[in-house]
């Protein structure tokens, strides 16, 4: 499972947005932040955005099995 990050030493790339942040969860290796990490628990199957998160969240789990 993923483990909480509330100060990083260094920031990190997200995997979602791209952007660099301090803040956020570590799945595997990757680093989502915690603006993509609210936005995800809180978006609808049915949403627009929801196809977009999991083709990014899917990138973790290739990366690890390629």
């Amino acid at each position: 499972m993923g483990k909480v990050i509330k100060d990083l030493e260094e920031a990190q790339g997200c995997i979602i947005c791209g952007e660099t942040k301090e803040h956020g969860i570590m799945i595997i290796s990757e680093f989502i932040c915690e603006d993509c990490e609210h936005e995800m628990v809180q978006t609808d199957v049915m949403d627009a955005k929801y196809p977009f998160f999991i083709r990014q969240m899917k990138r973790i789990f290739y990366q690890k099995n390629a």
